[in-house]
């Protein structure tokens, strides 16, 4: 839940997250079925009379559930979409009721991997079963039946979380009434499926990763996840921006040979940062997880092969957006997914923004991205909605 401060501060303030168990079996894709489970996530803003102005955001591969605000009066650094959730922000808290989890299979307080198995007292690691997109999104599903909400106003994803509300479009059409698919595609093409490969090979490749069984033996195979969050966030980056940021230019060194210092690039020096502050804060096998579920997304896969027909069982509304220079998950990725919904007769608007920020750009403060987004959702909840009087469990 959290605390608004006033409206000029653009902030939904200070934060406390919920953890909701279940204690029904839940059956994954894969087959297995876990007895007991658990999701940890937060709420901003209020849920009006009519339980209609709820919006579910569906985080991408290593997003969690603090996606806005702060969790202490001392912390610095807010939620991952601070920038995009709260008052007069685009996904505005004044107007709607906001709910963001962190996935299963996570690391930031769902069951997952690092969670403890009750039947053997031992931390699940490599054990904890493979999850995709639809386990996901059933999860979703019920804990909106535990707050409540029996039609989502919007579900909104980035990335990974693109795929899941597409999924939450087709999976449970009469539960979404608008459904936004941003930097997101129906399938990962081949280049991505190596890349996700290349990432978990430097995991597993490393000689602390024990066959996932780290933990248990007081290590983290921080070089190999290092490495991976190095290549992944290469490809989130256009190489304008890195361009913009870095150049050529040194950070130590020279080139001059004959004793002196090593030459170290800025760029270099800026990657081996954010691979070690990553390896730092996020699970190997959480990673191994998730970029699986990531490679196994197919949303045509059950009807066919034919993305018409799976959008056929969408009955929402839908918004798609597209950055120019987002090269992972390129702007023609989301023209296929906006040409499948025409040919299955589905609203649906569509947005290219110009920006040179790659794939991470629908996570920053684009004034054109931002106004695109909030002008759609103005739309969603209207304007004679009360916002009082419905306080979620």
């Amino acid at each position: 839940m959290s605390k608004e401060t006033p409206a000029a501060t653009g902030s939904v303030g200070i934060v406390s997250p919920r953890l909701q168990r279940f204690d029904e079996p839940l059956e994954l894709a894969c087959g297995r079925v876990l007895p007991a489970w658990e999701l940890i996530y937060e709420t901003y803003g209020t849920l009006n009379r009519e339980r209609s102005n709820a919006v579910l955001i569906c985080h991408a591969l290593s997003g969690n559930h603090h996606a806005a605000g702060f969790h202490s009066s001392t912390d610095r650094k807010p939620g991952w979409w601070d920038n995009c959730i709260g008052p007069g922000k685009p996904i505005d808290t004044r107007r709607f009721f906001v709910v963001a989890l962190n996935n299963l299979g996570g690391c930031a307080g769902s069951t997952g991997p690092r969670s403890v198995d009750p039947a053997t007292g031992r931390i699940r690691g490599p054990e904890f079963p493979q999850v995709r997109v639809r386990d996901w999104v059933a999860t979703q599903r019920r804990l909106a039946d535990v707050l409540g909400i029996g039609c989502w106003a919007a579900v909104i994803g980035g990335s990974l979380g693109g795929m899941q509300a597409m999924r939450w479009a087709i999976d449970h059409p009469e539960r979404v009434r608008h459904c936004l698919v941003i930097a997101a595609a129906m399938r990962l093409s081949a280049q991505n499926l190596a890349f996700n490969e290349i990432a978990r090979k430097a995991i597993m490749a490393d000689p602390q990763f024990h066959d996932g069984w780290f933990l248990e033996h007081g290590t983290l195979p921080r070089q190999g996840l290092a490495i991976a969050r190095m290549i992944g966030h290469v490809t989130y980056l256009s190489d304008e921006l890195m361009g913009d940021k870095f150049g050529r230019e040194l950070r130590s060194g020279s080139f001059a040979s004959g004793g002196e210092a090593e030459a170290e690039f800025q760029v270099q020096s800026y990657l081996r940062y954010q691979g070690d502050q990553f390896a730092d804060n996020f699970d190997a096998n959480t990673y191994l997880l998730m970029t699986r579920a990531l490679d196994y997304f197919d949303l045509a896969r059950d009807h066919g092969d034919d993305p018409v027909a799976a959008f056929r069982q969408a009955r929402c509304r839908f918004l798609v957006m597209a950055f120019s220079s987002d090269w992972r998950f390129a702007p023609q990725r989301s023209r296929e997914i906006v040409d499948a919904l025409v040919g299955a007769r589905r609203e649906v608007a569509y947005v290219e923004i110009e920006a040179n920020e790659g794939h991470d750009a629908f996570l920053l403060p684009i004034t054109r991205y931002h106004d695109a987004l909030r002008r759609y959702l103005e739309r969603v909840v209207p304007a004679a909605s009360s916002t009082r009087g419905a306080d979620a469990p």
